[in-house]
């Protein structure tokens, strides 16, 4: 679209858009269809966080094997596992300024390429050393993923389907892992390494024909380069004026305001947007979500229930789950779906915590295994309908674009921290008490029933644009 700018000084009121020059246009049409390009860019972005999937789940099915052709102790093995989160780390620290620099496909480029360098290291691997810097390498990808990849998604997709676009994220995450778990069960584990490259090849080639963010070019001046990128994605018949002026005029305004730095994200303005943020992906993890998911065998083990058949019961439960939250998440919004799934999520860890008491006091112990099944499934529901995807999608439509860089380091920071933290002390409350690790659990759950329902602002169905004017007055 090789013309001036499309609206100057375009006011956004509720579902309109108006121009200085008293042109109206409604904007009830959700910004365009699904077209072919948007699902391919969509997809490629997927691998990316596929990739990190594989890399989580790999631990599992390969221990075995690793620590038999490399002649690991556990001790040795256990530090492979967490490094994945050291480099997470680091991927989180430089995440948003990669996506800000580089932009969401410049990004996305970075994280595949080290993905791929840590995949074949760790294939081809005769030393610990060598194993431990391809996980890292891993870890660094994923910190990067974590964050692009919703941000990108949230940036490209029209409004209506917004949130079952970022839902398919989760859906991703649970069946990489899963997939992982099924065939590393029977190949060895320098096979699955090499089978692990292939979202990555996938990415690599889609990474060539995707467009870059239209709001990101905006952000840079790129005007007309945004505009083509947009009517890429929205398909060539479609009039994409509207959702052109509007993210144009936001632009404009929001350069009235301090350019992205850390001291910036102490603006009062934004107070809600960081604090809303944070405390999603603070309540995501201290919540428990990374114990239920790196140590679902010793919990099942401990619990007496069949460990191989717990693990593939959540595997399709999750699955499921995950398809039902994609169908729901623009129906009944972001905060209805935060609320129930914080509810289940605090009533998952009760149920598993009682079911480990009552068996400390040789009570109803022949419902023990059953009932922490439930307990999990309780709880991994919750994850796959709503704490799992939804904090990182609000964290994208939240965040104005002249602090997104700085305030999703900042995030993704807290959350791979918080990750680290509840991986690390995990095996020790469990050990010091069954049952009161879950009850911790419960009580963090509970206090973030009351942040969700106090804090969290609905997004469903309003621009980008729209919502970040809205929660930064």
């Amino acid at each position: 679209m090789g013309k001036e700018p499309l609206l100057q000084k375009v006011r956004i009121q509720g579902d309109d858009i108006e121009s200085d020059k008293g042109v109206r246009v409604n904007d009830a049409d959700g910004d365009g269809p699904v077209t072919f390009i948007l699902l391919f860019t969509t997809f490629t972005a997927l691998c990316g966080t596929f990739s990190y999937g594989t890399a989580a789940g790999f631990t599992s099915p390969a221990q075995t094997g690793i620590m038999a052709g490399l002649n690991l102790s556990l001790a040795e093995f256990s530090f492979f596992g967490a490094v994945l989160t050291i480099g997470g780390l680091v991927g989180a620290a430089m995440s948003g300024k990669l996506a800000d620099i580089f932009g969401r496909r410049g990004a996305l480029w970075v994280s595949n390429s080290f993905c791929m360098a840590g995949w074949l290291m760790i294939a081809f691997s005769q030393a610990t050393w060598s194993l431990d810097i391809g996980r890292l390498l891993l870890g660094v990808a994923a910190g990067v993923a974590s964050y692009v990849v919703p941000v990108y998604i949230v940036e490209i997709a029209p409004k209506k389907i917004r949130g079952a676009f970022s839902a398919i994220n989760a859906l991703v995450m649970c069946a990489s892992v899963a997939v992982t778990f099924l065939i590393g069960s029977v190949i060895s584990w320098q096979k699955l390494a090499l089978i692990s490259t292939v979202p990555c090849v996938l990415e690599f080639i889609g990474l060539f024909f995707i467009p870059e963010s239209p709001r990101w070019l905006s952000r840079n001046g790129r005007v007309k380069e945004s505009e083509a990128a947009l009517q890429r994605l929205r398909g060539k018949n479609t009039d994409i004026t509207k959702e052109a002026a509007e993210i144009e005029i936001y632009m404009e305004n929001i350069q009235k305001f301090k350019e992205d730095g850390f001291f910036e994200l102490f603006n009062p303005r934004y107070s809600r947007v960081i604090s809303v943020g944070i405390g999603l992906l603070v309540l995501q993890q201290l919540g428990g979500l990374s114990g239920y998911t790196f140590y679902l065998s010793s919990i099942f083990k401990r619990s007496g229930f069949p460990n191989n058949v717990g693990v593939m019961v959540s595997t399709v439960v999750q699955s499921v789950t995950s398809v039902l939250g994609i169908i729901i998440v623009d129906k009944y919004g972001r905060r209805s779906l935060l609320t129930v799934a914080t509810v289940m999520m605090c009533l998952g860890s009760l149920i598993t915590g009682l079911s480990f008491l009552f068996q400390g006091y040789d009570l109803l112990e022949n419902y023990t295994p059953i009932s922490t099944l439930m307990g999990v499934l309780v709880f991994q529901t919750s994850i796959t309908i709503g704490i799992g995807g939804i904090p990182w999608v609000m964290v994208s439509e939240m965040t104005p674009i002249n602090i997104k860089g700085t305030a999703g380091t900042l995030c993704n920071l807290t959350s791979w921290s918080s990750n680290w933290f509840v991986s690390y002390t995990f095996n020790f409350l469990f050990q010091w008490s069954s049952s009161g690790v879950f009850f911790i659990y419960t009580i963090i759950s509970g206090v973030g029933i009351l942040f969700v329902t106090k804090m969290v602002p609905e997004t469903r169905g309003r621009s980008l644009e729209e919502i970040q004017a809205a929660i930064t007055r």
